[in-house]
């Protein structure tokens, strides 16, 4: 009787509206709260998340080159980025995807001495490139980029191959 009651339960709060619409809009959420962390609006750009045999490149510009303003924000936000997981800090991904366990974050922190950041800046935005030569930390690095790419939803592959 017990059983039946918490499946009676849970089917009534699975089916409430706001609780459809917060399913639904959990990218848009999402959206919210990289907007917020990363200073630039997420529907007028676009990110891209590559694996490279060598480590991979986050890379975000403008959808449309005459907006300045995004790509300013985007050039200012990717190289504190850089130097923030330079430093083994990742509480940026970690706001945005609203989790304490991104993947791969934890073993980029422990072998942030063999994983090298560069910014670069791009026609439209800028790059985050990461180089590691250390097997570990490149599995890791491509477990991070591979949740990326799911997260926002690029439609990047997930294929590594060469730089």
């Amino acid at each position: 009787m017990r059983l039946v009651s918490l499946l009676c339960v849970l089917v009534f709060l699975a089916s409430r509206p706001d609780s459809l619409a917060a399913r639904q809009d959990h990218h848009g959420t999402s959206d919210q709260r990289a907007a917020m962390v990363m200073g630039f609006d997420q529907d007028r750009t676009t990110h891209h998340f590559l694996l490279f045999d060598d480590g991979g490149a986050i890379d975000v510009s403008v959808k449309k080159s005459a907006d300045t303003n995004n790509r300013d924000a985007i050039r200012s936000h990717l190289p504190h980025i850089a130097t923030m997981f330079g430093e083994g800090n990742f509480d940026a991904p970690m706001l945005v995807h609203d989790s304490k366990n991104v993947p791969g974050t934890k073993l980029m922190a422990e072998r942030r001495g063999a994983i090298r950041y560069q910014y670069m800046e791009t026609a439209n935005g800028g790059r985050v490139n990461i180089v590691t030569a250390d097997p570990d930390a490149l599995a890791a690095v491509h477990q991070f980029l591979t949740f990326q790419i799911a997260e926002h939803k690029t439609g990047d592959p997930t294929i590594v191959r060469a730089r």
